[in-house]
């Protein structure tokens, strides 16, 4: 998504994912409005697709060679 203007917003965020959400900003040198781009972003991305993004798919891809048949034994 291209930088454009910001703006502020208000709402409340259950105190856990809040607390984790700053602990993960902190370990990652980020602020916290950066991440709430990224997961909003992430969200808008999967909702329109209505499917995986494309690194997760690619990610699953890559593990099919080497877990493919623990795949098909779990899903059994």
């Amino acid at each position: 998504m291209a930088t454009s203007a910001r703006e502020k917003f208000a709402t409340q965020v259950n105190s856990e994912i809040l607390a984790s959400v700053r602990d993960l900003a902190q370990s990652e040198g980020r602020q916290i409005q950066a991440l709430v781009d990224e997961a909003l972003a992430d969200l808008i991305e999967k909702r329109r697709q209505g499917r995986p993004r494309a690194s997760v798919m690619a990610a699953y891809n890559a593990s099919l060679e080497p877990f493919g048949t623990l795949y098909d034994k779990l899903a059994k």
